[in-house]
């Protein structure tokens, strides 16, 4: 059964948090068209010496939605979620998981190591936290550390993507747990969230359509990038961060690489700590998943949305019919 903040929205996806592409004005968006917005805590970067940018996009979103929620009492928003990297060596992680705590974020999502202690911070606030899972072995591991709810990400998705089937990962995972189960990996199409909740998931984790949106926080080039491409596009690679993850070949080319040829990153390699060079050095390698085949077009995230729960909905109808 899924919890009450995840049991009323307009179609079951949860947005899931993209690298500097998720900001304030697109987790906005999505939450006022009905599904739930998120951003990696890690996008909010502010100059040395300012006060934590992370503080002042939690005000500004909670502030917007709950302008929102007076002027439409009838079509409230969704809730929206933050996404912690809980690696090593993101040392920002303690700071920002007590502003998070704080400002009472509804919704945590986890990603890189599963933390007892941030679950216990999401408890205390009266949030959930979901964490995210390539296979069984780690889904085990975080709900014995307190996670309420997993997120299976198969192969496909774009990010640092899992090897696995989603038929095969999902399958695994509900053999022994029932509590809630997003899926993530090519889900770009409102068929395609139906059929994740036919394989046993409640709700889908749907990332790369909306790069291609008004409000996400991308260049336009790579915005065209994702409408003019599709699943043939996509290289994995753990070169840009040490861990397996799926990003668009035009991108790599453009940086002056060949996609069929790119070297292996070890796992130790990882580094969240903010190294500038590193980071400036990967800023144009674009990341994506394998569903964009169904992107072509720019459109506001309520557009998208809106699309979204009209094939939902038509999926459904067909299928009952």
């Amino acid at each position: 059964m899924l919890p009450p903040i995840l049991s009323a929205l307009r179609i079951p996806v949860v947005a899931s948090p993209m690298f500097i592409v998720s900001g304030p004005e697109l987790v906005i968006a999505q939450c006022k068209a009905g599904i739930v917005g998120s951003f990696p805590a890690l996008n909010a970067r502010e100059k040395d010496g300012e006060p934590p940018l992370l503080d002042a996009w939690l005000t500004r979103i909670a502030e917007e939605l709950d302008r929102h929620n007076q002027a439409n009492p009838d079509r409230p928003a969704a809730p929206f979620a933050v996404n912690q990297i809980v690696h090593r060596s993101n040392a920002r992680l303690e700071r920002d998981i007590e502003i998070c705590h704080r400002h009472r974020v509804p919704i945590w999502i986890t990603s890189l190591g599963a933390r007892a202690e941030v679950n216990h911070a999401a408890h205390d606030c009266g949030g959930i936290a979901l964490h995210d899972v390539i296979n069984d072995v780690f889904a085990r591991k975080a709900i014995d550390k307190g996670a309420d709810g997993l997120i299976a990400v198969a192969a496909g998705a774009g990010g640092h993507a899992g090897p696995l089937s989603p038929f095969a990962l999902v399958q695994e995972i509900r053999d022994w747990f029932d509590g809630p189960l997003l899926l993530s990996g090519a889900i770009a199409t409102g068929r395609a969230v139906l059929a994740a909740q036919a394989m046993g998931a409640d709700l889908a984790y749907v990332g790369s359509p909306f790069i291609a949106t008004a409000e996400a926080n991308a260049p336009e080039d790579y915005k065209r990038m994702i409408v003019d491409s599709g699943a043939m596009d996509i290289v994995t690679s753990s070169l840009f961060t040490g861990v397996s993850g799926n990003y668009l070949a035009p991108s790599i080319r453009a940086a002056g690489m060949d996609p069929d040829k790119l070297d292996s990153a070890d796992p130790s390699s990882m580094n969240f700590g903010g190294n500038a060079a590193k980071a400036k050095a990967w800023s144009q390698i674009w990341g994506s998943g394998q569903g964009i085949g169904a992107v072509r077009d720019i459109v506001p995230a309520a557009t998208r949305i809106d699309r979204l729960a009209a094939e939902y909905a038509a999926a459904r109808a067909a299928i009952c019919g």
